[in-house]
């Protein structure tokens, strides 16, 4: 009869008539512990998932469920549920007026971008260059801009750029300019644009000079010291060593700063209204107007739902331009 044991293997053959057979770990096989560690990722994820389907997707269902419809106040009222089919979008893409919103929205986003990136890499290449002291009251300065409400900046802005009683016509006609003591800042597209461009700068410069800061602190200072050995001065040490380190954080960050221009809100619609004669109004002040503001949600919806698709045309954009740069960098 043969004998069955376990053992470790000592390197001497067994003994005739014995049998070796494997351990099995503690907790389990090797096989089932592996797949359970795989899984245990997805499972921690979960929570998140959930959250976001419930608090986004399904308002977007809902929006997307909407946009096919005509509700006015009578199918509120009456509870109807009246369906248009593609209507809405028909008459939202036919018109003239949609476009040129499209048009002046990529115009605004554009503009403000260039100008909050551009500040904003100054700053935040300023920040690695301060001393503790004045990089401490710099960013103390940035966080407090960065923190305060956008509307309560906002309402602080009319105040300043108001026609009687504003600081800046004050100034202006102190300085000279005495046909600006009562300019009406905000009675021409030009200028009401200029103050909407001023506030959302000021506003984002903050968020993009801290995060390049934190992007130049991981730069090794042994690059510097090599590239100026090799007689690199600011503006070569700047494009062959800090820029390369650079260049991730501002594909993000300007892709960031791209959506959240895009769809400004509170800025414009706090300081006239998408006004004068509606000239200021972008993508989502225009879903505003037309859906809530004229009583027709289903138009409204259909234009949300399109702003939403040309963010999503955005994002598809920079997630491609991104991995093919991981492609040639490998």
């Amino acid at each position: 009869m043969s004998v069955q044991t376990e053992r470790t293997d000592t390197g001497t053959a067994a003994a005739p008539g014995v049998r070796k057979t494997d351990v099995s770990p503690p907790g389990g096989t090797g096989p089932a512990r592996r797949r359970g560690g795989a899984s245990a990722p997805y499972l921690l994820l979960l929570p998140a998932l959930l959250a976001t389907v419930i608090l986004l997707g399904w308002p977007l269902v809902k929006n997307g469920v909407l946009s096919f419809q005509n509700l006015n106040p009578r199918q509120l009222i009456l509870h109807l549920t009246e369906w248009r089919g593609f209507d809405n979008y028909t008459d939202v893409l036919s018109g003239s007026d949609f476009w040129k919103v499209v048009q002046r929205t990529v115009v605004f986003t554009t503009v403000n971008v260039v100008l909050i990136m551009l500040l904003g890499t100054l700053v935040g290449l300023l920040l690695a260059r301060l001393g503790k002291r004045m990089r401490l009251l710099l960013l103390l300065g940035l966080v407090l801009a960065w923190a305060m409400p956008v509307v309560a900046a906002t309402t602080v802005y009319q105040w300043l750029f108001a026609q009687r009683f504003g600081v800046v016509n004050w100034l202006l006609a102190k300085a000279g300019w005495t046909s600006m003591a009562d300019y009406n800042w905000f009675g021409t597209q030009l200028s009401t644009f200029s103050v909407i461009t001023l506030l959302i700068v000021w506003q984002s410069i903050p968020f993009v000079a801290i995060n390049l800061y934190a992007a130049t602190t991981t730069i090794p200072k042994e690059l510097y010291e090599a590239a100026s050995i090799d007689g690199a001065g600011t503006w070569k040490s700047f494009t062959s060593v800090t820029f390369p380190f650079m260049r991730p954080f501002l594909w993000a960050t300007t892709f960031l700063e791209v959506i959240w221009v895009f769809k400004a809100f509170p800025q414009i619609f706090a300081i006239n209204r998408g006004g004068p004669d509606r000239l200021t109004e972008t993508l989502p002040i225009y879903a505003f107007v037309e859906g809530p503001g004229n009583q027709h949600y289903g138009m409204g919806a259909a234009i949300s739902f399109l702003t939403i698709l040309i963010l999503l045309g955005l994002t598809a954009y920079y997630l491609r331009t991104v991995l093919k740069q991981e492609e040639d960098e490998l």
